[in-house]
């Protein structure tokens, strides 16, 4: 082999421009090794063998990555997150990032000006179309979660930073009511509601009655099936150590094969991991959701976060949970609605069985027929699921926006909300159309009022941050790689007339951007019922009806938790079950707390002006904490909905501008 010089690698300062005090790097025919010291750079992140770049004489390469952290490679519209011993080819022009968001250098091969690979181009282009319409919601929160580990603002920006949220703080405090200052839910009545995630960099009064990941995994817990799409080992571990001593620990994920691999490296001995099976392209498994089994029971948790840092400290999140008690042996063998929305929707994921020792049952083989062992009656909400495939006849019903639209025909409502508004709010936008909106406004707009009289189609208003949310939130701009929003989907004309503002001052939640999906209707500050979920705006989550409406065709999985006034019953009034409290018996059923008679229900915000519960025995007011106002108010001429795609000049609270880096794209493997 000939050392004959092929290309350079090229420094590049944090503009992308090249770095003219750090010589260019020889890149000849063959292998070249690359790390911290050939580079000369004191990072300890970089290894002496970080990277290999093997050469041929028409100036095309390999690269290899040889260390153990992950690097980042950019081809035209394309951004791949490479693990150790991943490879890819590279070509002239690709941006290497030897650390995710630092250390940039360019490929040059000698005489390469252009893309010696048009169809390979092509390829890519086409890619990116399909990418930018399902525009999942995580494509670019790992490469947050890497900025946020790998890179702080310096001391200065620091407390400057500091000073504007403190300032920020106390207009707050001054000019708003602290609505969720007083938001306390007693335990028996928490499974009637959800809560908040806690943010760090909020004022103490802002988490009011929030959660962190360790007030959910507590106590004796024998077996956990934890679902999700993004799953940090590292960090789950550190955050709730915990999970290292559960006997059997089930992981269901959406992660790709890369970053499947690095997993597994670091997966300790009595876990198991499992990616459902995706039958349709481009879908993901995107539910968010956490069974734990107790010697009491279990533990039903749908929550909107992933199991990676920032979800749980950065961003404005939800999480509902309910435990339920094992059933008596000798109760009748029936089922309720709950219970069979839950199993059929884990029947879906096909994970393997496995065997746990468990207090209550001995050895037993825990599959989704396992959960049918728990009393689910006193269950305060509905489960809305989406399931990916073709779905026809009965089966159109099960899943996605025409499983709400069955179980809100089956309501009655206040007449108030005839006609009422809608209320679409989520992290990611997909590519949507009118007539698909018409599609889901009537789903949604489902139900009647007391008198039998259909309520009518309500009018959508979609709940989204501007660019100057983002830019002043928490994070600054690098929240928006959290909120995936191609221009071509956020600036579609018909559009116009729904956006909305993200305003929370009330949960003091304004500058932690949303992660929280939530669909609702509404009057005034009254709820005719209300969705948490991780379902986005789009197709692939909610599912497109095909052939003349006979069959639902939906990519990926979800999983959401629907409250609804005719589900708050006597049977779940006043629950007073628990799988981990002390001092109440394992045999109390939640049926066994009844109330002396029906009690009419009432879900409202938590900036309803009413005086709640005065005759509980006749009435229930039940208090979300919805993090944003309602009504939302309407986008002014000066408002501009994020997108990830535009650049943005204006310096963010870190005194940074967007974008960070070269491109937005990534590719499925990010």
């Amino acid at each position: 082999m000939s050392n004959a010089v092929v290309g350079f690698f090229v420094s590049l300062n944090s503009n992308l421009d090249e770095e003219v005090s750090i010589p260019k790097l020889h890149v000849t025919e063959g292998e070249n090794v690359f790390g911290r010291d050939s580079i000369v750079l004191k990072d300890k992140r970089l290894s002496r063998r970080h990277i290999s770049l093997t050469a041929s004489s028409n100036g095309s390469a390999e690269l290899l990555v040889e260390g153990t952290n992950p690097v980042v490679v950019t081809s035209g519209d394309v951004r791949k997150k490479l693990y150790s011993r991943e490879k890819v080819k590279i070509r002239h022009g690709d941006v290497i990032e030897l650390i995710p968001g630092h250390h940039y250098f360019k490929y040059v091969a000698l005489g390469g000006d252009g893309d010696p690979n048009e169809k390979g181009s092509a390829e890519r282009n086409d890619s990116r179309k399909r990418l930018r319409q399902i525009a999942d919601d995580e494509a670019l929160a790992r490469r947050l979660q890497d900025e946020a580990e790998l890179e702080g603002c310096n001391h200065e920006q620091e407390r400057s930073f500091t000073m504007g949220r403190q300032r920020d703080s106390k207009s707050m405090e001054d000019n708003t009511v602290e609505a969720i200052r007083s938001f306390r839910v007693p335990r028996e009545k928490l499974p009637l509601t959800f809560r908040l995630m806690k943010v760090q960099g909020l004022p103490a009064w802002a988490n009011a009655s929030s959660v962190s990941i360790g007030d959910v995994i507590e106590g004796d817990v024998q077996v956990a099936v934890l679902s999700n799409y993004m799953v940090d080992i590292d960090w789950l571990v550190s955050a709730c150590p915990k999970l290292l001593k559960i006997p059997h620990v089930l992981v269901i994920h959406g992660e790709s094969d890369g970053a499947f691999d690095n997993m597994k490296r670091k997966k300790p001995a009595n876990w198991i991991f499992h990616k459902p099976p995706l039958p349709i392209s481009f879908g993901t498994h995107h539910s968010k959701a956490m069974l734990l089994i107790y010697p009491r029971g279990v533990r039903v948790v749908v929550h909107t976060a992933n199991l990676i840092h920032v979800d749980w400290n950065n961003k404005s999140q939800g999480l509902w949970m309910q435990d339920f008690p094992w059933k008596e042996k000798n109760d009748p063998p029936k089922r309720s609605l709950f219970q069979n929305d839950l199993v059929d929707y884990l029947s879906a994921l096909k994970w393997p069985e496995f065997t746990a020792n468990l207090q209550a049952t001995g050895n037993t083989k825990i599959n989704p027929s396992f959960f049918n062992m728990f009393d689910y009656e006193s269950a305060a909400v509905r489960l809305i699921g989406s399931v990916p495939g073709y779905h026809t006849g009965a089966n159109m019903k099960k899943w996605g926006h025409m499983k709400l639209r069955t179980v809100l025909q089956e309501c009655k409502f206040p007449k108030k909300f005839q006609k009422s508004p809608l209320v679409y709010q989520f992290s990611s936008l997909g590519s949507l159309d009118e007539k698909w909106m018409t599609e889901l406004a009537s789903s949604m707009s489902s139900g009647v009022s007391e008198d039998q009289v259909p309520l009518g189609i309500g009018e959508p208003q979609i709940v989204w941050p501007s660019v100057e949310d983002v830019r002043t939130s928490i994070e600054g701009y690098a929240a928006g790689n959290a909120i995936p929003s191609p221009l071509k989907n956020v600036e579609k004309p018909f559009l116009k007339k729904y956006w909305a503002k993200w305003k929370a001052s009330h949960t003091g939640h304004n500058h932690a951007m949303p992660h929280i999906k939530t669909f609702a209707r509404y009057k005034g500050q009254e709820l005719a019922w209300f969705l948490l979920t991780s379902a986005n705006l789009s197709k692939a989550a909610w599912g497109a009806l095909q052939k003349s409406n006979s069959q639902l065709m939906i990519r990926s999985y979800e999983l959401g938790v629907l409250f609804l006034p005719s589900r708050i019953n006597s049977q779940s009034h006043g629950s007073a079950f628990s799988c981990t409290a002390v001092g109440t018996s394992s045999k109390e059923s939640p049926r066994s707390v009844e109330a002396t008679g029906p009690v009419s229900t009432k879900l409202v915000t938590l900036s309803w002006p009413g005086v709640e519960n005065e005759d509980p025995s006749s009435e229930e007011v039940i208090r979300l904490p919805v993090p944003y106002e309602l009504p939302p108010q309407p986008y002014s001429p000066e408002d501009v909905p994020w997108s990830w795609e535009r650049r943005y000049a204006k310096k963010d609270v870190l005194g940074q501008v967007w974008p960070r880096q070269v491109q937005l794209y990534v590719s499925p493997d990010s």
